[in-house]
């Protein structure tokens, strides 16, 4: 018998991702079955059960990869010296997650504004989803306070103002704009960088 190669095997754990996320962001995830994905991806319940277990190994999977695009793209943003100003660097992540970059495979139709905060209302009820999520929420929070720390190391930032501060400002910043995206329809990532450019305007003249 023919052995499966790891490429054949990833790729298809690929499908079986970009369908379930499909299938969330559309419907939600009471709402979606595994029997909603099986259909989506037209794959048989054993081809899909080789990989993961449970709806909730699938939601945990998809947690998973967009915590660490975030915590990549900052991460190697503090490796710049000095890293983009927050205006730019924050739209910039912000750009590469609404547009669906976590997604290696096809993200046509994957609305991940809608997927993003069904993820945050399900971790009231799930306390092994929750766990997940607070497990990448501090490793995306150390990825972001390196990045404070290199602005105050170059003098474009006050340091009397804990960097672990400055840090969850700005996550609250990011998670609100994807809310809105969610609750109030999409919106370019512009308009964030334009609001963060204008907060970090205040004290500072016009020219001319």
């Amino acid at each position: 018998m023919a052995r499966v190669s790891q490429q054949h095997l990833d790729a298809r754990r690929r499908q079986i991702l970009d369908g379930a996320a499909r299938c969330f962001a559309r419907n939600g995830f009471h709402a979606t079955s595994m029997q909603d994905v099986l259909r989506e991806v037209d794959l048989s319940a054993g081809a899909v059960y080789r990989y993961f277990g449970s709806k909730e190994e699938l939601i945990g999977a998809i947690v998973t990869e967009v915590l660490d695009t975030v915590r990549e793209a900052f991460e190697e943003a503090a490796r710049q010296s000095p890293p983009d100003p927050p205006d730019i660097l924050v739209g910039e992540v912000m750009g590469r997650v609404l547009r669906g970059e976590f997604v290696r495979g096809d993200a046509a139709g994957i609305e991940v504004p809608r997927l993003l905060i069904q993820v945050w209302g399900e971790t009231l009820r799930n306390e092994t989803l929750a766990a997940l999520l607070r497990t990448g929420y501090d490793t995306v929070r150390t990825a972001w306070v390196g990045v404070v720390e290199a602005y105050q190391a170059a003098g474009l930032m006050r340091d009397d103002v804990p960097a672990e501060h400055v840090a969850r400002t700005m996550i609250a910043t990011a998670q609100g704009f994807a809310a809105q995206q969610a609750l109030f329809g999409e919106a370019p990532v512009e308009i964030l960088q334009d609001g963060l450019r204008g907060l970090m305007s205040m004290g500072v003249q016009k020219p001319g």
